[in-house]
């Protein structure tokens, strides 16, 4: 494929990255666009896929503009923010703002799944997944109880990636990993679960066929060739959800590889070679980016976007000296967290700011400080919210280690992956060594791309694609630090349970005078 490109976009919940690659899986550009998040009602939170269109096509644009052998990318993939409702009518309007993976107002229709069901063992019969607050299943049935008027004109739910694919192709369709998170996907038998849909009264009509992710789901239409200079007529292969291809690009493609990505929640994955059964229901077993291959995941909601809530909260500012240096604010705030001990003086944090989805699975479990003293501050607050934030990620992990799924590696990712002290404690937390790999800074866009060359003839197999990763840090634990991380994560899991009451009557007091 020599002189050939592949483009992997990547839309995410705060903007929209996208990258071109070359044949040795080198990134030779990249572009980001930001757009904006609504919360119109506590525990509301919407996207106006309008504007996601917006910052593709910028980005592609900004991709292409003055790149000697524009004609020469072959292909296109796809990731994206999972779990959200983008709403489309005959015409292929959209209906109403998407609700996105944050949204957790239907609730009630949840319960609802499980009352029709029959409970959650019977769902995991279906899907082997539970329902959750997040999924799109739960969402639809929002929609027709809410909004019926914009039910009935529905003619299609997309994810909001294949929103994205509908613009560039004028093809609906899905793949396995995103349908997968949606709630209503028989996630062993790789296809739609019939009989659910049947029991929820959801028409299959409205749901999207659904790919293997290297499969090519469409071709990129004329018009958006001439506005973003890409070739007409290039294929656009399925991809896959964000969580997922993140995974994919940090090259999580065997078993044993434990892969930690912290954006604005944080993901603790794996690959499987089959599909195992999810005990209860505590993970998400999702279809992998390629055939024959299963994803089992936890998320912690809020990490990284909890470190940003409190940089915020605190009116965080760097001082004249590192910002002229060209500093990124969150090297300052690491900084100054190394001038604390481990242990953090005895401070813990609970991340649960938007609801916690694992091991727990509770929208109104809140945030909380735990073990303040006159002698912290905040230096404290900051090591002490990076610390348990890693401890709610071993936490999940203790769940893969109890289904018999073992690691023998921690591969990390994500924005919070190029500061040396989040490799560090991740390191201590999991008593394991910790390496980040090339390409894994871009994202799932990166992913999106290994996914698309390897479905376009690059590369011969998802695993081939991954072999073009590269070593590029490599953290080991500290022995004494270990001990004692050991010791706090018993103290930090007892915290959501004592804590549990208090939070519900916390949530049902505000969302009652919320209204």
């Amino acid at each position: 494929m020599g002189g050939r490109y592949i483009v992997g976009i990547d839309l995410g919940t705060s903007g929209c990255k996208s990258l071109l690659m070359d044949e040795r899986g080198a990134v030779v550009r990249t572009a980001l666009e930001e757009y904006p998040l609504a919360a119109p009602k506590p525990g509301w939170y919407e996207q106006d896929p309008a504007q996601w269109w917006d910052a593709v096509k910028r980005t592609l644009r900004r991709l292409t503009d003055g790149l000697d052998g524009a004609r020469d990318i072959r292909s296109i993939g796809l990731s994206g923010q999972m779990h959200g409702l983008v709403a489309l009518g005959q015409g292929g309007e959209v209906l109403r703002p998407c609700m996105i993976w944050a949204d957790s107002r239907n609730a009630e229709q949840v319960g609802e799944v499980y009352e029709r069901v029959g409970g959650v063992g019977a769902l995991l019969e279906l899907t082997n997944n539970r329902m959750l607050a997040s999924y799109t299943g739960g969402k639809i049935l929002w929609m027709r109880k809410n909004e019926p008027g914009v039910y009935e004109k529905t003619r299609i739910a997309f994810n909001p990636k294949d929103y994205i694919r509908y613009r560039l192709t004028g093809e609906c369709a899905t793949d396995v990993s995103d349908a997968s998170g949606t709630g209503l996907f028989d996630v062993r038998n790789r296809r739609w679960s019939e009989q659910l849909l049947r029991i929820l009264d959801i028409p299959r009509a409205i749901l999207p066929k659904a790919w293997e992710s290297n499969d090519v789901a469409g071709q990129l239409v004329r018009g958006v060739a001439e506005d973003t200079g890409l070739p007409a007529g290039i294929p656009v292969v399925a991809g896959g959800g964000d969580a997922v291809v993140q995974a994919t690009g940090t090259g999580l493609v065997h078993e044993g590889v434990l892969g930690i990505t912290i954006g604005t929640g944080g993901i603790v994955s794996t690959a499987l070679e089959s599909c195992r059964p999810n005990p209860e229901g505590k993970l998400q077993v999702f279809c992998m980016n390629s055939a024959g291959t299963w994803h089992a995941m936890g998320v912690s909601l809020t990490v990284g976007g909890a470190l940003k809530w409190l940089k915020d909260a605190c009116g965080y500012g760097q001082s004249e000296a590192s910002r002229l240096a060209g500093e990124d604010v969150y090297d300052s705030i690491c900084r100054e967290a190394e001038t604390v001990e481990p242990g953090s003086e005895g401070l813990l944090f609970l991340p649960h700011l938007v609801g916690s989805r694992c091991p727990f699975d509770d929208a109104k479990a809140r945030g909380a400080f735990v073990g303040f003293t006159l002698r912290h501050e905040r230096r404290h607050m900051f090591r002490a919210l990076m610390e348990s934030c890693v401890m709610s990620l071993r936490d999940i992990a203790e769940i893969f280690a109890a289904m018999g799924i073992p690691w023998r590696q921690l591969r990390t990712s994500g924005g919070a992956s190029k500061g040396r002290l989040w490799r560090q404690l991740q390191a201590d937390a999991f008593d394991t060594d910790v390496v980040t790999v090339s390409g894994a800074s871009h994202g799932g866009a990166y992913g999106a791309a290994l996914i698309a060359g390897s479905g376009t003839g690059a590369w011969r197999s998802l695993k081939e694609a991954a072999e073009v990763l590269e070593v590029q840090t490599h953290e080991t634990p500290i022995a004494r630090n270990v001990e004692r991380y050991g010791r706090l994560l018993s103290i930090y899991q007892g915290l959501y349970p004592a804590l549990r009451e208090t939070f519900h009557r916390i949530a049902d007091e505000y969302l009652t005078k919320g209204e």
